[in-house]
């Protein structure tokens, strides 16, 4: 009888047989499965679920008795770092905003304003004054439109001119791109699964394989000292280490190693050009866009600044216009008439904020931007470039690593259960 005949006659006579030979099967598919688990926290959910308890939170960083993903969680601090490490290298604010073609943004506004000059005229008189503006001849009306119609482009013009001069005292970009990220958490997620899908299919799908591996050493370990004790104990640290393995192959090793043939580095690294203009192209289309900028020049804690510049411009058109002339400044009274001034500001900023809204604008003056910027990313060495992404949750890698070692242990002792009777 040759050993392999005698060793497996001695495996098949075990009573545990079944039990023993499923340890790689099972080991493989609880692995894929606490993987898969640990990439669903680091994105889901996107609020917190649970009880909070404020004072473990203090003592220990996190609400122990409840959970939100951990991308969610430092959406806050993963947006202050790439504004820090990677807008901040870009320039000034201003230099940063005429990516954007300033001019154009300028033409668009003022053309889809001109377009509904009537009605925008009509809304604010009548919101005023109606009796005077309803009694007023439809002559003087008409040269009211026109004179408005001419003098807008250059208004708007002087207008997005003065704030992309004065931007940087408008507009604090590290809260303004924060307090987007807080707000709309499903974006931050999204973006990083669009970022990262190859990193984290690859991951999860060779977890199973991971897994089989380490099952086959913990069979042999098994094989040599079957105390059934250590079988959950072996799957503990199983889990434990593939979850490991599993985040350490997105950011491990930094730089390329040549073995052999083979160039070793972490997933994510190994991906930093096409990484790059994924990111940007989404930055600058949801994030960083002209229209995001606006609304927070118009309506952000600095709006106040940025609605006296508009004020300026605004009292120009008024003050040079036929309405001045037409007995308004006696229908309104001073008072009034600088109420309509100031009424009409008001309006200004809702009709500026409309027309860039549209998506399909946004994105073509995201265009220059986006390359800007991956460009900027493309520079990074792979340090820099780990450093955008990893700080933020590094701190929390014990979770899952946790996770995995509790799996990992339940499954041991019910397969010690089942199988080892």
């Amino acid at each position: 009888m040759t050993g392999l005949e005698q060793f497996w006659q001695e495996l098949t006579a075990r009573p545990d047989f079944w039990g023993f030979i499923s340890i790689p099967i099972v080991a493989a598919i609880v692995t894929w499965g606490h993987v898969w688990w640990a990439m669903q926290m680091v994105f889901y959910p996107l609020d917190f679920v649970g009880i909070k308890t404020p004072q473990l939170e203090k003592a220990i960083g996190l609400h122990p008795f409840g959970w939100q993903g951990i991308i969610p969680r430092k959406a806050r601090k993963m947006s202050d770092i790439v504004v820090e490490r990677v807008i901040r290298k870009m320039g000034s604010v201003s230099d940063f905003l005429r990516q954007m073609e300033p001019e154009k943004v300028a033409a668009y506004v003022a053309a889809s304003v001109a377009a509904n000059i009537e009605d925008y005229t009509d809304e604010v008189m009548r919101e005023r004054n109606s009796v005077f503006w309803d009694n007023l001849p439809v002559g003087i009306k008409k040269r009211i439109y026109a004179h408005a119609r001419q003098r807008l482009p250059l208004i708007m013009d002087g207008v997005v001119q003065a704030m992309i001069e004065q931007i940087d005292e408008l507009v604090d970009v590290k809260e303004m791109c924060g307090r987007q990220m807080e707000a709309d958490k499903a974006l931050v997620v999204r973006m990083f699964i669009e970022v990262g899908d190859q990193e984290i299919r690859f991951i999860i799908n060779a977890s199973f394989w991971i897994g089989l591996v380490f099952g086959v050493v913990q069979m042999v370990l098994f094989w040599f000292l079957p105390w059934h004790g250590l079988l959950p104990l072996y799957a503990a640290v199983l889990g434990w280490l593939t979850n490991w393995l599993a985040l350490a192959m997105v950011f491990r090793p930094v730089n390329p190693v040549k073995i052999g043939p083979f160039i070793i580095q972490g997933l994510f690294l190994r991906r930093q050009a096409q990484v790059a203009d994924k990111f940007a192209t989404l930055a600058s289309q949801e994030i960083l866009t002209v229209h995001q900028f606006m609304k927070e020049v118009l309506t952000g804690t600095r709006s106040g600044r940025a609605r006296q510049l508009i004020k300026r411009h605004v009292n120009r058109l008024i003050d040079d216009s036929l309405l001045a002339r037409t007995g308004a400044q006696v229908a309104f009274g001073p008072t009034g008439f600088a109420d309509l001034k100031a009424l009409i500001t008001d309006k200004s900023v809702d009709m500026a904020l409309k027309p860039l809204s549209d998506k399909k604008f946004s994105r073509e003056r995201a265009s220059e931007l986006a390359t800007l910027f991956a460009g900027k990313m493309k520079e990074m060495t792979p340090t820099e470039f780990q450093d955008l992404l990893r700080p933020a949750f590094q701190e929390d890698e014990w979770i899952l690593l946790l996770l995995g070692a509790i799996t990992g242990l339940l499954a041991g002792t019910a397969q010690l259960l089942l199988g080892f009777q």
